[in-house]
């Protein structure tokens, strides 16, 4: 009797995970797909890569966008943050005419909009006097040490007041992270008083969001691998459920990597697919120096920033402790120029957005510690940081086993003329499935953003919707971007 029991138990253990999404009937762990749209950075949905590889694409130089010009902007500007709302686009970023202490007085926060992430204005908001005058772009004044990094994001949170539809924080040491609400992104007011976490460093852009993958406030900001200021500059992590009260901090890991000065990280949701968050950071190389003391004089940098160098890179999480750093390259090399190689500039802004029905745009500051110090665009397609590729002489690539919910297969993909794509759909144990084989898949030849997979004039997949399968892709001389069902 009492194996009968134990039998039942396990039985009913093993339907439970099973209905879970947990493990299939092989043992095997299941990914609960649903409908997330999936890009390739990491090995979350990989299990074989057979002749293909993943690789990460550089962004193309679409040019300077807009000068740090006004008198209370200058050489020092940075810690930009991209925002975009319906068809508006809007830019923060510190403005400082001269370098000096972190947090000190004459640090503002400047604002500026574009109707396309191209071309973008700089508003006379007339909400503080500088320099004996409100035309000016400035939304926060006198609120040092927040404006030394204040860094915004648009709240998503079903539960946001409408009064707080923005957030943001800015802060040093002394001060902690400052918390700021604001109905339309413009106008800014403390959520609190005093700084609201107070266990980090901070001396960098702290960033925060709402996460609709682990429903709760994220925070990412500054700690050093040694602690204070000792070792590596860092990353680690804390979460709320108010935006007021928040966790422990947790260091974030970067996987088998080497250290290195992460200066800034930058991370956020990436807005195809919130469940990835994508940071794209500034990374700092200490005396590593390219420019002479003549050649710096004669470009005008500033005597303290031309003795490092410094570029952008690229990791992902999926929320905990952990980074998955697969590229070591640089993401946007400093371009031709020895103003390119100066001293925290190529510093990506927060945030990616989209600029065209194929486009993405990534922004980084240039030029800084010069007097034409700017903010410049760079572009990629839509999901392209990464993709699977495949050579004219061919490969495959085998999925995970996963659940997915929707009626069809949608691709982001890329052939030569040559090249081609083709998918077929298999149980959890790699079985074929009549009807979703290798042979009867359509043959894909071209470059879309969205198309949909057929098998023999087939786009319907809703049968398998809900069951363990795994896909089997061949391609050649081909880039896969990403796949989602729908």
């Amino acid at each position: 009797m009492k194996r009968v029991i134990r039998l039942f138990s396990i039985a009913v253990f093993s339907l439970s995970g099973f209905l879970s999404g947990t493990y299939g009937q092989s043992g095997n762990k299941i990914i609960q797909l649903g409908t997330s749209r999936e890009i390739f950075v990491d090995n979350y949905l990989i299990d074989q890569l057979t002749g293909t590889r993943i690789i990460m694409h550089t962004p193309h130089d679409e040019g300077i966008v807009m000068y740090f010009d006004k008198p209370w902007e200058g050489s020092f500007c940075g810690y930009c943050t991209i925002i975009k709302e319906g068809d508006s686009f809007r830019a923060y970023y510190r403005g400082v005419p001269e370098s000096g202490k972190d947090g000190n007085s004459k640090e503002v926060t400047c604002y500026a909009e574009s109707k396309d992430g191209i071309h973008w204005v700089k508003p006379a908001l007339k909400i503080h006097n500088i320099i004996g005058s409100l035309d000016n772009n400035v939304i926060l004044a006198n609120e040092a040490p927040a404006t030394h990094n204040f860094s915004p994001f648009l709240d998503t949170n079903p539960d946001a007041r409408p009064d707080q539809k923005y957030k943001g924080f800015g802060g040093t040491e002394i001060s902690g992270l400052i918390a700021f609400a604001s109905p339309d992104g413009i106008h800014w007011k403390r959520m609190k008083e005093e700084g609201v976490y107070h266990k980090g460093v901070f001396d960098s852009q702290n960033v925060s969001f709402w996460s609709e993958r682990e429903k709760c406030y994220v925070c990412y900001f500054r700690t050093w691998s040694g602690g204070g200021y000792n070792g590596f500059r860092s990353v680690s992590r804390a979460t709320s459920t108010d935006y007021i009260n928040w966790s422990e901090p947790v260091a974030m890991t970067f996987g088998d990597t080497p250290d290195e000065h992460l200066y800034t990280q930058q991370t956020s949701p990436y807005f195809r697919a919130p469940q990835i968050y994508v940071a794209i950071g500034g990374r700092l190389m200490p005396g590593r120096q390219i420019l002479t003391d003549d050649q710096a004089k004669k470009l005008n940098v500033d005597p303290g920033y031309f003795k490092d160098c410094s570029d952008a890179y690229f990791m992902t999480t999926r929320g905990g402790n952990g980074y998955t750093r697969r590229f070591m390259e640089a993401l946007i090399r400093p371009g031709i120029g020895l103003n390119n190689w100066i001293s925290r500039s190529n510093y990506p802004a927060l945030n990616v957005v989209q600029t065209s029905p194929e486009e993405m745009s990534v922004y980084a500051n240039q030029d800084y510690a010069q007097p034409k110090a700017h903010l410049h665009r760079y572009s990629l397609r839509i999901d392209g940081f990464t993709s699977i590729s495949a050579p004219y002489s061919g490969g495959e690539v085998i999925t995970k086993p996963f659940i997915f919910s929707g009626n069809e297969l949608e691709i982001n993909y890329s052939t030569s003329a040559a090249g081609e794509i083709r998918f077929e759909i298999q149980d959890e144990n790699g079985k074929l499935i009549p009807g979703f084989t290798m042979d009867e898949s359509q043959i894909l030849i071209g470059n879309e953003i969205a198309r949909i997979v057929s098998w023999k004039g087939n786009e319907n997949v809703s049968e398998l919707a809900s069951k363990p399968v795994r896909l089997r892709i061949y391609m050649k001389d081909a880039d896969l971007y990403s796949l989602r069902f729908k």
